[in-house]
């Protein structure tokens, strides 16, 4: 349910936005990786706006993506020094006797009842 809600709330109308704007920006635009010399054809790129805005983006998404993942390396290290930490006194626990039950030398109280 939550997810037919978050489909139709957030999905459909950010698909319609990119639609229109894909429709509205169909015209070619140049992108030139070389800020001192626009006009050399080896380094720009023809392309319409609106590929260009979703490769900007995409490269932003995983930019981000990367970032975060990056910064939570710490957090997954610790994870895995204490799956292995559980896991070593895990064996160690099973690799030992159990413990013979201690019998109290003192009388229980009766049961009330």
């Amino acid at each position: 349910m939550v997810n037919r809600v978050l489909l139709v709330v957030i999905v459909v109308p950010l698909a319609i936005v990119l639609i229109a704007l894909a429709v509205a920006n169909r015209a070619p635009a140049a992108f030139t990786m070389d800020p001192f010399n626009p006009g050399n054809p080896g380094l720009t790129l023809q392309l319409p706006l609106f590929a260009l805005l979703f490769l900007a983006f995409g490269f932003g998404l995983l930019l981000g993506s990367f970032a975060t993942w990056w910064s939570q390396g710490r957090y997954r290290k610790e994870a895995r020094n204490k799956t292995k930490e559980v896991q070593t006194l895990m064996q160690q626990a099973s690799q030992r006797k159990p413990a013979q039950p201690q019998v109290s030398s003192t009388a229980l109280p009766a049961p009330r009842g």
